[in-house]
């Protein structure tokens, strides 16, 4: 599928890389880590006996916090292995920023995945580095490896962060996209069971004229997120309302992608939203804010609701925890246009291609890099990063459960604590293990029954009993198996090519027109939709379409995942 000249220089790449390593004389050796809690092996790299310190450089591709410099995770990694991370998190535009890095080929030594890199040649290829030097990354990967492959030149340049599961997928908190609305609305309705769009706005429209204000803030009905690449918020709730899985820009239907921007379906839902704006739910600033302006309202409790994925207001939601403030927090709705719409919200874990991890051309050791990575996907290293240090933050009880005190889970939802006692900006986007470990506790706090159930706060816990369900999961339909093509949304569009550049004018009609189209009196609705469908009959729409279906042909052929 073409990408020869791609290739030929990331070869070269690897070449003059593993060349400058094997110069340099770099050898493995192991280390007994400081400590009763710290993992016996070692991936240090040793000097008369003892751990020879190295820094890497890390590029995150999203907002970040710095983890605080007694950190003491990263403390016991560097004690270990040696290893120190210098993290740059992305200020401003992500597409700015990409593009100076390329124009200056000024990488640092890893960097989260984006296509946009890939296509630059800011990787290099990892099949090699894994082979020879990481056994445990080739061991937690084996089942996914063809996956794992770039459709151009079949090389692996990221290492997916999420996806790779152990077991049968387990979990009470879900992550994914939903109509999301106050505990407090549903609470004041008398619980009742909702199922459809028009039952969503009725309660919110209800609860909004009761209270007009929250904590002394206007309320805000409806919130919707349009900025950078968050543009999910305005743009995929229609495929889910007819009762489709999250496949970014199309729909699938046997195994064909069509978009879906510019159908009736489509059309009903932003009506409806032109509907609610004119009743005053929609949040005036909507399409004029940023997400930090959009995270900050959330926070302050005054949002009844919004379409959002659970992960990216996460951080505003703990905010409301903290302040104590839990009538204020989320439970998300899987909402179709009519009851006898089955939803399909809720998925199976699948591979997060394109994102995670990869290690630059610029990188002054790969070697140890993967060596690194290798040993933090050891079971004793996950552990600890995802549960913390035994008797801190967790206690293993008679039953050799992984269990937390009040205190501890408290701490856990605390972003200052964080800081200086997780490693997440390492976690969140390296190899980890999901579903469970070998004693078979859950990988996930969250996803640890009686855990989850002995966190539960007493309002939650009664909200769950009103609705006679576990945990919030149980609101969503179960998941079925995912197709072998799924999910559309991580198909590499690829830069430069006819279906980037239709899709990037697609995306620039949708963000100009469908809030224009809410935005407009009632009666104008008609003519705005009309002018922005007939825009998009403009673009060469097929172009886009056969780039999304060839790669799904492509992964139907060579995925094979047992």
């Amino acid at each position: 599928m073409g990408g020869t000249s791609k290739t030929l220089f990331r070869l070269g790449t690897i070449l003059l890389l593993s060349l400058s390593v094997i110069l340099s004389g770099c050898s493995g050796g192991t280390k007994s880590g400081g400590g009763k809690n710290a993992p016996e092996q070692s991936a240090g790299e040793n000097n008369g006996g003892k751990v020879e310190p190295f820094e890497i450089s890390v590029f995150i591709g999203e907002a970040g916090q710095q983890p605080t410099p007694d950190n003491k995770i990263y403390k016991m990694i560097k004690e270990e292995t040696g290893a120190s991370f210098k993290f740059e998190f992305l200020a401003g535009d992500i597409d700015q920023k990409l593009g100076v890095m390329i124009a200056g080929s000024d990488y640092p030594d890893l960097m989260t995945g984006n296509t946009k890199l890939t296509t630059a040649g800011a990787y290099i290829p990892l099949e090699d580095l894994i082979e020879e030097h990481a056994p445990n990354l080739k061991k937690h990967y084996e089942r996914y490896w063809n996956m794992m492959k770039d459709p151009n030149d079949g090389h692996i340049y990221i290492l997916p962060n999420y996806g790779v599961l152990n077991g049968d997928p387990a979990s009470n908190w879900y992550a994914g996209p939903a109509f999301w609305i106050q505990k407090a609305v549903l609470e004041d309705a008398g619980y009742p069971q909702v199922k459809t769009l028009d039952e969503y706005f009725d309660l919110i429209a209800k609860y909004k004229e009761k209270y007009p204000t929250i904590d002394g803030t206007p309320t805000i009905g409806f919130e919707i997120l349009n900025y950078d690449w968050r543009n999910w918020g305005l743009f995929n709730a229609p495929q889910h309302l007819i009762g489709h899985p999250n496949n970014g820009g199309v729909v699938v239907e046997d195994g064909k992608a069509e978009i879906f921007a510019d159908k009736d379906y489509a059309k009903r839902y932003y009506q409806k939203l032109n509907e609610m704006n004119a009743a005053g739910l929609v949040d005036k600033e909507a399409f004029t804010q940023n997400y930090d302006q959009y995270m900050a309202k959330i926070s302050s409790g005054a949002v009844l609701g919004m379409f959002d994925q659970h992960w990216n207001f996460q951080t505003a939601e703990e905010s409301l925890i903290t302040q104590e403030k839990l009538e204020r927090t989320y439970i998300g709705l899987p909402l179709v246009y009519d009851a006898s719409i089955r939803d399909h919200y809720k998925d199976r874990p699948a591979l997060n291609l394109n994102n995670g991890f990869g290690i630059s051309v610029n990188a002054k050791d790969p070697v140890r890099i993967i060596k690194l990575m290798d040993r933090l996907i050891e079971e004793d290293w996950q552990k600890i990063l995802l549960w913390g240090i035994p008797d801190e933050d967790y206690y293993v009880n008679e039953e050799g459960r992984f269990m937390k005190t009040q205190e501890q889970r408290d701490n856990f939802n605390d972003g200052t604590w964080k800081l200086g006692n997780k490693a997440d900006a390492w976690v969140k986007f390296a190899p980890k293990m999901e579903g469970f470990f070998s004693d078979g506790n859950s990988t996930d706090a969250a996803a640890q029954p009686e855990e989850f159930k002995a966190g539960l706060k007493p309002y939650d816990r009664q909200f769950l009993e009103a609705y006679g369900f576990d945990s919030p999961v149980d609101f969503f339909s179960e998941a079925p198996e995912n197709d072998i093509a799924y999910p559309a949304w991580s198909i590499d569009l690829v830069d430069g090519s006819e279906a980037k550049i239709v899709n990037t004018k697609q995306n620039e009609l949708s963000t100009k027109y469908l809030p224009k189209a809410i935005l407009a009196k009632p009666s104008e609705f008609d003519n705005v939709w009309n002018e922005y469908v007939a825009e998009i009959g403009k673009l060469n729409i097929k172009a886009y379409e056969d780039r999304i279906n060839e790669v799904l042909q492509w992964r139907t052929e060579t995925w094979s995942v047992k």
